[in-house]
């Protein structure tokens, strides 16, 4: 099972030496991997119909997961970046293809691509696209990336992209692996015919409810679960190193093949107090 460790943008109020701190430390600590989250713009809750129900507003920083992984690839040699989910359907499935490939290229191969469809309608507005028929269009733009990834050429008739015989130069050397993430029915349904694995955030007994239907609908589609990654993300709702340590534990009898530590909501206000919060960790579980 791999250990990886969430980027902490709430509490490190865009610091760019905070950014560096973190992803250099994660691997010298001997994490596997770095988790970031995804928003482009925060936005006011106040006076919104429909209401905004997620748990960012214009409070919370933000780095773009995919520049941010760029930067840290020239500094660090074996984690692996993953984005833990862009919100794929409010931005332009060519410029992120071309994006990702260039963050795997650039970091040797060290790039998981996690995907989810967002719940803040006002970003879709900015952006230029349609909250309503996000989950129609995220799952034509899983295909669309693959096939930019593999293909010399590309000429691509669907419901949201239209391309003519082109294609990005240079593609990446490998097949980039697309995971997903989110809470209902449809994406499960989504994550198992399309997915590389699924990443799972929030309280245990619904990320076993939700594996459960993953499981079904990736044996309907003649898939092997077990061919498929199962991520889980702990730490939001546990205070200590020994209660995260214990949830990886559970994770580990569950059959994770990756856990993500998250050290947000802690009253860290410091790269080093996170760091340290992650050693802790470490070192319980033996790790280190």
């Amino acid at each position: 099972m791999k250990i990886g460790a969430v980027y902490p943008q709430s509490e490190l109020r865009g610091d760019p030496e905070a950014v560096r701190r973190i992803g250099t430390s994660v691997e010298s600590l001997g994490f596997d991997y770095l988790l970031t989250y995804d928003h482009v713009l925060g936005a006011t809750h106040e006076g919104r119909e429909p209401k905004l129900t997620g748990p960012y507003t214009e409070r919370d920083p933000f780095h773009d997961p995919l520049v941010m992984f760029a930067h840290l690839a020239a500094l660090t040699r074996r984690i692996e970046f993953v984005t833990g989910i862009l919100i794929l359907p409010q931005r332009q499935t060519a410029l992120v293809a071309r994006q990702a490939a260039d963050v795997d290229l650039l970091s040797g191969g060290r790039f998981r691509l996690g995907v989810g469809i967002g719940w803040n309608y006002v970003e879709y507005q900015a952006l230029g696209q349609s909250f309503n028929t996000r989950g129609r269009r995220q799952e034509e733009q899983v295909q669309l990336l693959r096939k930019l990834w593999s293909e010399p050429l590309v000429t691509f008739q669907g419901q949201f992209d239209h391309i003519d015989r082109a294609c990005i130069n240079p593609r990446p050397t490998r097949r980039i692996p697309i995971w997903f993430g989110g809470f209902s029915e449809p994406v499960f349904r989504r994550a198992a015919r399309l997915g590389d694995g699924f990443i799972f955030t929030g309280p245990l007994e619904k990320a076993t409810d939700g594996w459960e239907q993953v499981e079904k609908y990736l044996r309907e589609a003649g898939r092997e679960p077990a061919q498929f990654g199962k991520e889980m993300v702990v730490g939001r709702f546990d205070a200590t190193p020994q209660a995260v340590a214990a949830r990886i534990e559970w994770c580990r009898d569950w059959g994770c093949t990756h856990v993500a530590i998250d050290t947000m909501g802690k009253g860290f206000s410091t790269a080093e107090a996170h760091l340290q919060f992650l050693s802790d960790v470490q070192q319980r579980i033996g790790r280190t």
